[in-house]
């Protein structure tokens, strides 16, 4: 929605977290004939009662759409139909952070004006308040709730990768998919679509839709010792940030200098340290089984797994099949998923591994130095959302970090 159609409109922001404040910010500042107010549940129980009287609700992410009774857009929706420059925008069940984090790296490292915004934590609108040169460029992770009713398509499209995720959100994998997908559902002819190969839906969308189609490089020009990510769905996600920092004509030289000097976002495979002999890991995001079995065969050597979270529906058979083959001898077992893993896990074992139930991270820390062998992996990798225990998974990650720590030697 274009900043004149939002002149003279009474105005409701439905959602009052990080987004709904640069919303609350952005309109204030450059549609100053707008009257605003507020929504929240933090605010009042009977927020979503509020929107009645109002010409347009401005809708939070986390808000689904169906609960919104006035016409409305988002803050997504508003960037988009506002920014002449061009929009990178990556998506994807899982890696969509740190394909957009490199692809941002990269460019600046290249001496590129742009810009990291979108759901990696940097209110797009925020972006706006400050002059835009011409050639800014705006590097955008979209997550499926922003994607669930997008009225625009970026320039650069990216996907990394595509499973069952959300499915609490959106109602199901089918509508997951579709969310996902309307990202590439207003494409013009001389955008990009830049996706996963090894993925047959990701293969079947750009067999149908009329742009200029790219699958990931094939090529890292960069030797595996200088690469800081680890695991082969990261060098997927590498791949993809060559194949779009190519159409900038970035050279290859400055590419290799920028893979070797990124920094892996916290929380993804991250290196906790080295303590009693064993190795800690904070795979904290990896909230799905498919990531899991993707962290499990990234580091090969694992002893000891943290797993399970609050339950949306997912299936954990492949994730054991993975847990018996890599021989891991220690499982920690969090509720709610962790009853359907140790449900599973009995099916697959003749003699189980050993195992801890419990909701206490301190405890599992401690069961994991008594318990893990020298120079093995204790990872945290939970293979389900963090909610059953935890506020997010940065808590999550920080406490399992903090108490590892604690009780190092």
């Amino acid at each position: 929605m274009k900043l004149n159609q939002l002149a003279n409109k009474k105005i409701l922001i439905l959602g009052f977290g990080k987004e709904g404040r640069a919303s609350l910010k952005f309109i204030k500042k450059r549609v100053i004939s707008a009257v605003i107010k507020v929504a929240d549940k933090n605010l009042s129980a009977d927020y979503l009662k509020k929107q009645g009287g109002f010409d347009l609700v401005i809708k939070t992410p986390g808000i689904k759409k169906e609960l919104v009774t006035a016409p409305y857009t988002t803050a997504t929706n508003i960037f988009f139909a506002n920014v002449k420059n061009k929009i990178i925008g990556i998506t994807g069940s899982k890696g969509k952070s740190t394909t957009a984090s490199l692809i941002y790296h990269i460019l600046k490292t290249a001496g590129r004006p742009v810009h990291l915004v979108g759901n990696i934590g940097k209110p797009m609108l925020d972006k706006l308040l400050k002059p835009i040169g011409k050639d800014d460029v705006f590097v955008c992770e979209l997550s499926s709730y922003q994607l669930d009713d997008i009225k625009y398509s970026p320039y650069i499209t990216v996907i990394t990768n595509l499973f069952p995720e959300h499915m609490n959100y959106h109602g199901g994998i089918k509508d997951y998919y579709r969310a996902k997908k309307n990202i590439i559902n207003y494409v013009r002819p001389n955008d990009y679509f830049i996706y996963n190969p090894k993925n047959k839906i990701l293969s079947d969308w750009a067999k149908q839709i009329n742009c200029q189609v790219l699958p990931f490089e094939e090529r890292i020009t960069v030797s595996q010792q200088d690469i800081p990510l680890l695991g082969e769905h990261n060098r997927d996600n590498i791949k993809a940030a060559i194949t779009v920092v190519h159409l900038f004509k970035i050279s290859n030289h400055v590419i290799a200098q920028a893979i070797k000097t990124f920094k892996p976002l916290p929380h993804r495979l991250e290196y906790v340290g080295k303590y009693s002999g064993i190795i800690f890991y904070n795979d904290a995001l990896a909230t799905t089984p498919e990531a899991t079995i993707e962290a499990i065969k990234a580091l090969k050597n694992v002893g000891t797994i943290f797993l399970g979270g609050e339950d949306r529906g997912y299936r954990f058979i492949n994730l054991v099949k993975i847990i018996k083959q890599y021989r891991i001898k220690n499982i920690v077992l969090f509720p709610k998923t962790g009853q359907k893993i140790y449900r599973q896990l009995k099916l697959q074992f003749n003699k189980l591994p050993r195992i801890l139930k419990t909701t206490d991270m301190e405890e599992a820390v401690k069961f994991a130095y008594q318990c893990t062998l020298k120079n093995s992996v204790c990872l945290l990798s939970t293979a389900s959302p963090s909610y059953s225990l935890w506020k997010n998974y940065e808590e999550k990650g920080n406490l399992f970090k903090s108490f590892v720590k604690k009780y190092s030697i």
